[in-house]
């Protein structure tokens, strides 16, 4: 696969585009913010990358504006809260500190789930579930996915320990999946039996579940830590994300990627590109590490790779997996939310913890008021 082309400036040209000295671009540097790179034509001297230098520049511009910072926060901007969960950093997400391409190789979604939450001894999903029945089989296509979630989450919880509970939950995601209480299961294997999925599809299966398990501040997380910052249960917090995911712009893209691989002639063209990556999504190319994809999906693969310099997104590699598997049509998303909701119980006990309630302000725009009167300082 080709590395994508980057646009390069000298140390001059880029402290001069910062305002600042040589010193501080070499700090920058050293703190990951800029990517810096041999010369071709002299390997003493180094150049930097303009996006990054680009994006600081745009970072200064919006510290120097407070209300411009706060406008744009909640859009790709500043960072709005801490977490100690997980990190997207150079082109890498990390687990709490641990690479998560590399927990992918051989960890289950139990055991990333015991990473993220914290506090759970290791028992913790060896205990007997408790799924209210009958499920009546298995879940086909999203919103039944999502229904039936919704519902088996909303039935009255017995009291029990985080641990217990946190078990609880992520299996009654994926008992809502596959309509059949997983047991002490590895969850994985619970799905690829539930679709008479092949061995080697249940190993995919379980890479997907760890490469899905978070993603940071997404969409559907942030919908979770608003909940459960007031107090909500968990089970609620995770109705929130789920809910959440399944918009046709967050996880609901899975649906929009399957129908543009089905027929790309008629189907709207989705983004392939994750704003975090530019040079391309690892866990796209991590998920798709020997599996047999059908062979136009191999050319798509290609095709997008080729003209975008790096990988696509996690949800294009999700339905290639399903598609190479005979997987049942929907399981994209199914692997998508079961393996986030390990992470929204992370960030829901995370958020529980800070006892803080997240309520941003609004600013009050009049309807007859012109849009660029109204974006004024």
């Amino acid at each position: 696969m080709e590395t994508i082309s980057l646009d390069l400036a000298s140390a001059d040209e880029a402290s001069s585009r910062l305002g600042i000295s040589r010193a501080s671009l070499y700090a920058y540097v050293s703190r990951g913010l800029i990517r810096s790179f041999s010369s071709p034509h002299d390997p003493r001297q180094r150049l930097y990358a303009v996006d990054d230098v680009e994006t600081l520049v745009a970072r200064k511009a919006r510290f120097r504006r407070p209300a411009v910072a706060a406008a744009t926060a909640l859009d790709w901007g500043l960072p709005v809260l801490e977490t100690g969960i997980a990190q997207i950093q150079d082109g890498r997400l990390f687990y709490r500190g641990q690479d998560a391409i590399a927990l992918a190789r051989t960890a289950t979604l139990e055991d990333v789930a015991k990473l993220l939450v914290g506090a759970m001894h290791e028992d913790a999903f060896l205990d007997p579930s408790r799924i209210p029945g009958p499920l009546t089989g298995p879940a086909f296509g999203l919103h039944d996915f999502v229904t039936r979630a919704v519902r088996v989450l909303s039935e009255p919880a017995p009291k029990e320990t985080r641990a217990a509970e946190v078990a609880a939950i992520l299996r009654l995601t994926a008992a809502a999946a596959s309509g059949a209480d997983p047991g002490t299961m590895p969850l994985h294997r619970h799905l690829a039996g539930a679709w008479k999925a092949s061995p080697q599809a249940a190993d995919v299966i379980r890479r997907a579940l760890v490469l899905c398990a978070d993603h940071e501040l997404s969409s559907s997380t942030f919908a979770v830590r608003v909940t459960a910052s007031t107090g909500a249960s968990l089970r609620n917090a995770v109705i929130a994300g789920l809910v959440t995911l399944a918009g046709p712009y967050h996880g609901g893209m899975t649906e929009r990627v399957r129908a543009f691989l089905e027929d790309p002639a008629r189907a709207p063209r989705p983004g392939f590109r994750h704003r975090l990556y530019p040079e391309g999504d690892p866990r796209a190319q991590a998920l798709l590490e020997n599996v047999p994809l059908l062979a136009s999906d191999a050319t798509t693969w290609k095709t997008l790779a080729d003209a975008s310099g790096g990988s696509p997104g996690i949800d294009v590699a999700l339905v290639m997996m399903e598609r190479a598997y005979g997987l049942p049509t929907g399981a994209a998303f199914t692997i998508f939310a079961v393996g986030r909701t390990a992470g929204w119980l992370a960030h829901a006990v995370e958020q529980r913890s800070q006892a803080a309630l997240i309520r941003p302000r609004a600013r009050y725009v009049a309807a007859d008021q012109p849009a660029s009167q109204a974006s004024s300082p």
